[in-house]
């Protein structure tokens, strides 16, 4: 771990490479697993205010679920999360043609229906933030399903940070992630 400012950033961010590989997960970091993902509290008040602008791009079962769980839950630890279809999936998943799992709040927001992309959390994966009084830990979240992203990253060579710098920008701002480039460029020295 390394000190950036009031954030603990974990070295793993740094030395792994990741690049998400789509054509062979799927995309099943959204519709596997037990919880929604992760929202800060100002994005639950977001989600309310764009949800009759969201709600073509989703699917009916989607729509199902934000309209009886609402466009955001409290999750098993107390936090803030996305609802979910049938326990697994997020409720704001839709699907390519060809079986791709995709974010309907960010299709939204290509087609120029909100301004606003998707939550950070989703943004950031496979980087995981937990805020704390004192500081903000910044961690890698390893889970199997992403293997053939690692893979891929190795092959080319792209370290997490780099791979997900829009959205580490996003949350901490360019100057902490020039002071993250300026660790990783020493680290790897």
């Amino acid at each position: 771990m390394f000190q950036l400012g009031k954030t603990l950033v974990s070295e793993e961010i740094i030395e792994k490479d990741f690049v998400c590989n789509l054509n062979a997960c799927k995309g099943g970091c959204c519709v596997d697993g037990e919880a929604g993902a992760p929202l800060e509290d100002k994005e639950t008040e977001i989600l309310v205010n764009i949800y009759s602008d969201v709600k073509p791009f989703l699917r009916p079962e989607g729509i199902a679920a934000i309209e009886e769980q609402g466009a955001f839950v409290k999750g098993e630890d107390g936090e803030w999360e996305t609802p979910l279809v049938n326990g697994s999936e997020c409720a704001y998943v839709i699907f390519s043609d060809d079986g791709i799992t995709k974010c309907g709040l960010e299709e939204a927001n290509n087609q120029g229906a909100t301004n606003w992309k998707k939550p950070v959390s989703c943004h950031l994966y496979p980087v995981r933030i937990k805020e704390y009084t004192e500081f903000t830990a910044v961690n890698y979240h390893k889970w199997e399903i992403c293997d053939p992203a690692c893979a891929l990253g190795a092959e080319l060579q792209v370290p997490i940070y780099k791979f997900v710098k829009e959205a580490l920008i996003r949350k901490f701002g360019k100057k902490w992630y020039g002071e993250l480039e300026e660790v990783a460029n020493e680290h790897a020295k």
